[in-house]
């Protein structure tokens, strides 16, 4: 048995501080903050010779190489930059949309500086922070009112708290929806104050079953838009123009919650090899406005492209009744996602060709043969870099936009299989978040894939070495 390293033969703290790369590392980090590195370092050491996971001692210099690696690592943005090669053009763990340059431009000026975000300029008084955005939204929606929160769960959650607490609801029950992290529509009802009375079945709603639930206690009529799913087959949904109609003859409120929302008509983004293929029906908001729903809720970060936001819009006096509820002060966004929402909108307004401006809709607008010319040089790219032990295909793919929004839209895309020799596909996506930065594929077929669609530039998906 080989004797138990000297564990007194670790050096202390003040011997590695004095070292040249320690003053070196002074001078980019506190003092306090590398002492803290050198220290747990120094512990992961003592119980690896302790336990005979390590044979000798580390030297300083080997110490200090893995202080500095340690920085190096810590400097790095806590949200990591990756490689969306997945296949899911809005990817909800992946923080969704990528902004368009000049959104990403307006909130870094809006963080380098103070700002008029309750300050009216023009009066030298309090101003309203919805001003920077609702005069876009009335134009590009037709809404009379407008105001934001911090997502579209939020949006619908105050806008029953302001308009519903303590009364009924009526929602269908095939519109009774679960979103991403097991957050459903009944729950943030019932956190609303609201009281929820379904109606129909899971697969068929008539017009009829919301006039006979129609009581003394209801407070509005809710849609749901089923974004994330579909039921087909024996069905039937009540038309948003009936609905309307039994609001106005009721004198109820229509509230509709189209979830992902859409500015635009994203069936007019046809993909170049497939002719005559949009992306399906999504409700646009200002069509929903003319039709006469008065209240519509929206996020801003899906289909819209731009920052994290809830939207509501709609009557005055229903908008100026939701602004007035004390929880908006807690749901509000702050003066980045406003700033970002701000230049999203004039980008949808003033933009000549909003698919050049936004990475979402030119990813949807690409051609085949764009995406196929980025993918054979990537795949050359990764030839050389991952050797002969890997085995590297052109094969058809199929990409989804993701986040709930258009679960029926299929958009064909190319992408790049990759296999090993004797590692299976697990290990090789390993290898590939690895990377710096981390490029993310998906698994098919017992090959690890990359889907190219929202690629452009060959050389993202070739792994390199963090460091």
């Amino acid at each position: 048995m080989s004797p138990q390293p000297d564990l007194r033969a670790l050096p202390s703290i003040d011997a590695l501080l004095s070292t040249p790369e320690a003053q070196t590392l002074c001078g980019q980090v506190a003092r306090a903050f590398l002492t803290g590195t050198l220290r747990s370092i120094l512990d992961e050491h003592r119980r690896a010779l302790q336990s005979g996971a390590l044979a000798r001692v580390p030297v300083p210099d080997e110490i200090m190489a893995e202080a500095r690696r340690r920085l190096e690592v810590h400097a790095r943005p806590a949200l990591t930059p990756v490689v969306n090669a997945t296949g899911v053009l809005v990817h909800t763990n992946l923080g969704r949309s990528v902004l368009p340059e000049p959104v990403i431009e307006a909130i870094a000026a809006a963080a380098r500086a103070p700002v008029a975000l309750e300050y009216d300029l023009v009066t030298g008084g309090r101003g309203e922070r919805d001003r920077v955005v609702e005069e876009d939204l009335a134009a590009l929606t037709g809404a009379a009112a407008a105001t934001v929160v911090n997502n579209n769960a939020a949006a619908v959650l105050l806008v029953l708290h302001a308009l519903a607490e303590g009364r009924e609801v009526i929602v269908s029950r095939g519109e009774l929806v679960e979103i991403g992290g097991s957050f459903r529509l009944p729950d943030v009802l019932a956190k609303s104050g609201a009281r929820l009375r379904e109606v129909g079945t899971t697969n068929r709603t008539h017009l009829r079953d919301y006039e006979q639930a129609i009581g003394p206690d209801t407070a509005l009529l809710m849609k749901v838009h089923t974004s994330n799913y579909k039921v087909v087959g024996f069905t039937r949904a009540v038309a948003i123009d009936d609905l309307v109609a039994l609001g106005r003859a009721r004198h109820l409120p229509v509230v509709e919650d189209l979830g992902s929302g859409a500015l635009v008509d994203l069936a007019g983004f046809v993909n170049e090899a497939t002719p005559g293929q949009g992306l399906g029906a999504e409700p646009v908001v200002r069509t929903r406005v003319a039709a006469g729903v008065d209240v519509l809720t929206f996020s801003g970060d899906k289909l819209l492209g731009g920052p994290q936001a809830g939207v509501i819009v709609g009557r005055a006096d229903l908008i100026d009744r939701i602004r007035a509820n004390p929880l908006r002060r807690a749901l509000r966004p702050g003066k980045l996602a406003l700033a970002g929402l701000a230049a999203t909108l004039r980008l949808y307004r003033a933009a000549p060709d909003v698919s050049a401006v936004f990475p979402l809709l030119r990813a949807v607008a690409r051609s085949l043969e764009s995406i196929e010319e980025t993918t054979y040089e990537a795949a050359e790219l990764l030839r050389a870099a991952l050797g002969p032990d890997y085995r590297i295909a052109l094969v058809e793919s199929e990409c989804e936009i993701g986040s709930g929004a258009l679960p029926e839209a299929v958009l064909p895309s190319r992408a790049i299989a990759i296999t090993h020799v004797s590692d299976g596909p697990d290990r090789v996506a390993r290898r590939f978040r690895e990377a710096w930065p981390p490029i993310i594929g998906r698994i098919h077929d017992g090959a690890f894939l990359l889907d190219m669609r929202a690629i452009t530039d060959p050389s993202a998906v070739v792994p390199r070495l963090p460091g």
